[in-house]
């Protein structure tokens, strides 16, 4: 059993966390630099993973950590659809422009 293991699992989730208002708040920029975090965090979450395993009651925390992840990740989501929809206007927009 290894507790860094789960400090990775609650680092991702703070991240998401801050993710999450950084899109409510439209602070797209900031949410694309929380996500490269994200993918470092598991990154290294799967090489220390290589060499270790959670106990019993890490699993359980484990597994309410990422039910917490995916709720903030599709709350994202849903923030992000209409931002990214005035992305794909814009491009839109452009490329009518250019031919």
């Amino acid at each position: 059993m290894d507790h860094r293991l789960l400090s990775y699992y609650e680092a991702i989730e703070r991240a998401s966390a801050d993710m999450l208002a950084a899109a409510k708040a439209g602070d797209w920029d900031q949410v694309v630099k929380l996500e490269g975090a994200c993918v470092l965090l598991i990154s290294q979450l799967k090489h220390a993973a290589r060499d270790a395993r959670l106990g019993t009651d890490e699993a359980r925390a484990k597994s309410r950590i990422m039910q917490r992840i995916l709720v903030n990740d599709a709350e994202i989501r849903q923030l992000a659809e209409p931002w990214l929809a005035d992305l794909d206007g814009m491009l839109a927009g452009r490329r009518r422009t250019l031919h």
